[in-house]
């Protein structure tokens, strides 16, 4: 009898309803929750691999102190003690707090309680710093508040759906999913995407824009001028429920029309055809995400946008509104703690006096943080000059995720006292700590989420807490005890903190602050287990399941009007005669941050298995860099080495590279070491997408490709990417100096018995060798090398790690590098939900399924998250067109 559990995903900010199921011999499985009302049911490839990431293999599952097993009272009384000591001598601000957007609502209450009300210091920062504190400052800016004014069904509302600086397709699948269903319900809604490559969303687009990196302020100042000149304005809206027009007017019409086709990089007829869409469509939602947030200018580009909604008073309305998507599962409920140093509690103000004393008060604490503490960069700034004395980080890997993330390491090993609580033991984090604390996973935790569009879900645990695992809100609970605040941190659960946290957003609060869910001020244990997905605001009394905000004005600076404003023009291009080249990082579809959870699952890892570099044909020509080859990336923070991928879809003069690869998946992959620590002046989020770096071919004597059943041991190579694979291991290597012994190599780093014998080959002319070790029946592990990038049937290959080979023939497939002619290579991944490769689609099509509709139906291919369909269009269209020459 199996046991189900409704909760929430633990990845992007669209908060999927799940379904767990676990069986009486404890396996787990997963499915979209089909009543939850952000997902209906759907799920993207990785929210359906869930189940595939909650092993225990590399847990930590016990206290350490300086790298020995501790118990947790000695651990906790070490760090309450030094802590104490840092404040003692060096004053409140000698500590800081870097949390998570992984982290539960209540895990970020208490810590935001801890610091800002007992240590009396705002130095807690967050990894949502790095994700969406620019459209927090926008918000602020503009309504006064850090209010999402939309809902998800917006986007379906309208006629006319922007998405800029947003992979809806890959970073938001199931948002996707929604979008491209109301499309074929209404073919005449129109949508445009706008962003220096051609990604998968681009697929449904109606018009793509291909903009210069960080030109979506002159874009969006552009239209502010043009939609002035073509009498689009509600002058009603503005003049009741706004200020400051006049002023942003005026900064937006000293702009010239060509003015902005240079800054843009746009077509003039692409430019006018965006700009009329938008003066005469009503309905409008214009998404962003982290290419608008991930910028120098990212608060500037917020306020552009929210400037033309508030011009035409398209804002709270069903359909229309600027829509802000978030990157992590509980960014937002952060956002609603105060878990920015910029913040308070329950969206109040750090610079407010009044909301100070009110908080302090609510609290009973003997002080609050007087000012805005240290953001990111900035806190490991301090970190590095010896200002931050004792440091804890939490649920997060900042040696990967932050800019300059070599001298993030360094600092690091400088600080005094670092404690990391994580579920991982060995992370590029990690490695780094004094006292390492085992916090529970996805599955073992009890809390809350709130999703982009202000809707607060549970997360429930249907895991027992594997070894001495305990929450994060109970750690910092027990350091708050110890450190002298027993009263104020004396929390049995989880229930209780999110009644103190629900009652805090009520306390004094008559309609004049956003965040107010005081409803649930009294929530008992019962009713949190039993909580139904729900969007705020709830206050006392209130019965409203869905809000939108600021149709009828309503805002939240202290006159109740919004304020446009006045935006300057900034210079986007970063590159110099040095540094050619403009990076943009970015997530891709089946892998999530640093991979520590989406890194242990094969399905994940099939569609893309290495660390990559996108790059137009021309610049890869230019810089002497051939498909497959490798590319050597630098900046004057540092370097990485990864794979190239020659594509028109990357602009000319720019590259792209994901963020997600970390030390223990690849050799010299972690991209954030050569972004540089430039932030933008008012949010302080780090600019990601416009790094000026300089490109060139990594020159190696031999490139293998290897399958094994064990884990590999040292990887001493110029360039090695490791991935899960079905039945074991996949590694990609480089080599300045090949091995004198690749048997004898192969021996050591597979482990491989010293009695087992290889079958091989090695041809003198070419240099490629070929090895294959058999235990009886059972491949253990396969190489191949050559001079040049391996050409070999990957996905096959990886697959006879679990084939028998009693027969010889097979076995010599194998070293040959390609099936036998009886044998199907599904060739590469595609979709990963049903595991479906490129050369299945290929031969479906050649059987005469000429749709992603007929291709699902012979497949199953893009029919479960649909986050590959557009790449199926792809392989269709080349595959029909190549048939017709």
């Amino acid at each position: 009898m199996s046991v189900e559990t409704k909760t929430t995903c633990p990845y992007c900010g669209v908060g999927c309803g799940v379904i767990t199921s676990v069986d009486e011999n404890g396996k787990v499985s997963v499915k979209g929750d089909p009543d939850h009302p952000s997902n209906f049911g759907r799920l993207c490839s990785k929210g359906s691999a869930l189940a595939e990431t909650i092993d225990l293999d590399g847990r930590l599952l016990h206290p350490e102190i300086a790298g020995q097993r501790a118990s947790w009272d000695e651990a906790l009384d070490l760090v309450a003690k030094r802590f104490s000591e840092a404040i003692a001598e060096h004053g409140p601000d000698s500590v800081a707090f870097y949390v998570s957007g992984q982290l539960l609502t209540e895990d970020y209450y208490v810590a935001n309680k801890l610091m800002k009300g007992f240590i009396g210091s705002a130095n807690i920062d967050t990894n949502s710093r790095l994700c969406m504190s620019s459209s927090v400052a926008g918000h602020r800016r503009a309504f006064g508040a850090d209010t999402v004014p939309g809902t998800y069904e917006d986007i379906e509302f309208a006629d006319l759906v922007i998405l800029t600086g947003s992979n809806l397709a890959w970073c938001h699948p199931v948002i996707y999913q929604r979008l491209a269903a109301a499309k074929t319900a209404r073919p005449t809604m129109k949508i445009v995407v706008i962003d220096p490559r051609r990604t998968m969303t681009c697929d449904i687009a109606d018009l793509h824009l291909a903009i210069r990196p960080d030109g979506d302020v002159a874009l969006f100042l552009g239209l502010f001028a043009h939609l002035i000149a073509s009498n689009a304005i509600n002058q009603n809206y503005v003049a009741e429920h706004t200020n400051g027009f006049a002023e942003a007017f005026a900064a937006a019409s000293s702009l010239s029309f060509n003015r902005v086709l240079d800054l843009t990089g746009l077509p003039a007829m692409q430019l006018r055809e965006f700009y009329r869409l938008f003066a005469q469509t009503e309905k409008v939602v214009t998404c962003y995400s982290q290419g608008v947030n991930q910028s120098s200018s990212g608060t500037d580009k917020v306020n552009a946008i929210i400037n033309c909604h508030l011009a035409t008073g398209r804002i709270g309305r069903p359909g229309m509104g600027p829509f802000s998507l978030t990157g992590q599962p509980n960014a937002m409920g952060g956002r609603e703690v105060g878990g920015l140093a910029n913040m308070l509690a329950a969206h109040m103000a750090i610079e407010s006096a009044g909301d100070r004393d009110r908080v302090q008060r609510f609290w009973h604490s003997p002080g609050i943080a007087a000012r805005p503490g240290l953001k990111a960069v900035d806190m490991f700034h301090a970190v590095a000059d010896g200002r931050i004395k004792a440091l804890w980080i939490m649920a997060t890997n900042p040696v990967v995720s932050m800019p300059d993330a070599d001298a993030v390491k360094a600092a690091i090993d400088t600080c005094p006292f670092v404690v990391v609580s994580d579920i991982l033991k060995e992370t590029d984090t990690t490695r780094h700590g004094h006292v390492l604390l085992p916090s529970l996973g996805w599955g073992e935790k009890d809390g809350t989420v709130t999703n982009s569009e202000r809707r607060i879900s549970r997360q429930r645990q249907f895991l027992s807490a594997p070894g001495e695992a305990r929450p994060d809100w109970w750690q910092m609970a027990e350091v708050g005890r110890r450190m002298g605040f027993s009263a104020a941190f004396s929390f049995q659960a989880a229930a209780d903190i999110f009644a103190e946290h629900a009652g805090l957003s009520g306390f004094e609060n008559d309609g004049n602050r956003d965040f107010d869910i005081g409803a649930y001020d009294a929530i008992g244990t019962k009713e949190y287990d039993a909580l139904t997905p729900f969007q705020w605001p709830q206050p006392v009394g209130s019965t409203r399941q869905t809000t939108r905000f600021f149709a009828d004005g309503g805002f939240y600076h202290a006159d109740g009007k919004a304020r446009f404003v006045a935006i300057g023009t900034p210079v986007s291009d970063r590159t110099n005669s040095q540094f050619p080249l403009t990076l943009n990082t970015g997530r891709i579809r089946d892998h999530w941050h640093t991979m520590t959870r989406t890194g242990k699952s094969a399905r994940l890892s099939a569609h893309i298995a290495e660390p990559f570099a996108e790059i137009h044909p021309r610049d890869a020509i230019e810089i002497g860099v051939a498909e497959a080859s490798l590319i050597e990336i630098e900046s004057p923070y540092g370097k990485v080495i990864v794979r190239a991928l020659v594509t028109e879809r990357q602009a000319r003069g720019s590259l792209f590279v994901p963020m997600h690869w970390n030390d223990g998946f690849a050799a010299k992959a972690r991209i954030d070491a050569v972004v540089a620590p430039v932030t933008d002046p008012v949010s302080g989020q780090p600019a990601s997408k416009n790094v000026a770096v300089r490109a060139g071919r990594f020159q190696a004597s031999h490139y293998c490709f290897a399958v094994s059943a064990a884990k590999p041991g040292d990887l001493d190579s110029a360039y090695w990417a490791l991935a899960k694979a079905s039945g074991g291991w996949r590694t990609e290597l480089a080599f300045d100096f090949a091995p004198d012994d690749w048997v004898g190599w192969c021996r050591s780093t597979f482990d491989i018995p010293f009695d087992l014998e290889p079958l091989g080959y090695v041809d003198q002319a070419t240099g490629d060798l070929r090895l294959a070790f058999f235990d009886g029946e059972r491949l253990l592990a396969a190489l191949f090398v050559a001079r040049q990038p391996v050409a070999v049937a990957r996905n096959w290959a990886i697959a006879q790690l679990s084939a028998p080979h009693g027969d010889l023939r097979k076995r010599f497939a194998l070293i040959a590098g390609r099936p036998g002619a009886d044998t199907i290579d599904a060739g590469a991944t595609v979709c990963s939900c049903f595991s479906v490769g490129v050369n299945q689609i290929v031969a479906a099509i050649r059987g005469g399924c000429h749709s992603v509709e007929a291709v699902g139906k012979a497949l199953n291919a893009g029919t479960n998250c649909g986050s590959c369909r557009a790449e199926i269009r792809t392989i269709i269209d080349g595959s029909l067109a190549a048939a017709a020459e």
